[in-house]
């Protein structure tokens, strides 16, 4: 049962897209690293013609909008979602695409054949898997002998303890998900791949407009006791730490590549 109710309360969090976009958009806005993690993974992801290749977690399917005119037209491409919502939203972003098709999957229980994908890809979404081991066993058992799996995760010393260290007396605390990160996905992933490598992403956030970052901020599952605090408390707080009129963040991200 509560395996069940774990995956309706993911369902019920991407029910829209709003939360979703609230984070993205920061990122595009304020952070450092030009290059875009969305680019910085896709740098990564071996895919030569002719390769089966299957996301699982692609929400809104931004990092494709602008891929798809890179990718040889032999490559087939499915794109799946635990939210029928985020499947629709994909959809609209793409547009109708030969060689793209879209489906509502649980990673726990992926409804294709053995070996039957050269490449999955799981981004920031692993450590909502109510059965992290039995995601990743489907993951290995529908992957190819020569297949890799690309996951990206966050770290454990980013954007939100960096923010929860500014709200210590307010009683505020870091409930964010640590089911996979950057600091334990290699243990929990050498269970089920032979090769796994890490790579971190190098970035920060430069956030000019206090605004914006409490939108963030009040948009986040992972510090859900922010609700006691009022808004303006909150933003006199980010305003104390702004520099010459910037608010700088550190972010850690990256991602694991692993081979069957």
């Amino acid at each position: 049962m509560g395996t069940i109710n774990q995956y309706k309360a993911v369902q019920e969090q991407y029910k829209t897209a709003d939360n979703l976009n609230t984070r993205i958009s920061i990122h595009a806005k304020y952070s450092t690293n030009k290059l875009g993690f969305g680019n910085w993974l896709f740098s990564h992801y071996d895919i030569s013609p002719n390769k089966k290749i299957l996301e699982l977690g692609c929400g809104t399917g931004d990092i494709w909008k602008s891929k798809l005119h890179l990718i040889d037209e032999s490559i087939d491409l499915t794109l799946t979602d635990c939210s029928p919502n985020m499947i629709s939203i994909t959809k609209d972003n793409l547009g109708k695409q030969k060689h793209v098709s879209y489906r509502v999957v649980n990673i726990e229980d992926i409804p294709y054949t053995d070996s039957c994908f050269d490449r999955v890809i799981a981004n920031m979404m692993l450590y909502h898997v109510p059965n992290l081991d039995k995601g990743l066993s489907e993951v290995k058992r529908i992957l190819t002998r020569e297949g890799y799996f690309y996951c990206a995760t966050y770290g454990e010393n980013g954007i939100i303890p960096f923010i929860v260290s500014l709200l210590k007396e307010y009683g505020i605390k870091d409930t964010t998900n640590k089911n996979f990160t950057l600091q334990n996905g290699y243990g929990i992933l050498k269970k089920y791949f032979s090769h796994i490598q890490k790579l971190v992403y190098e970035d920060s956030l430069a956030v000019t407009n206090v605004y914006d970052m409490l939108n963030y901020i009040y948009s986040l599952t992972g510090m859900s006791s922010i609700s006691k605090l009022d808004r303006q408390t909150l933003k006199r707080i980010l305003e104390k730490e702004m520099i010459n009129g910037v608010l700088n963040i550190p972010k850690e991200y990256g991602m694991f590549i692993c081979k069957k």
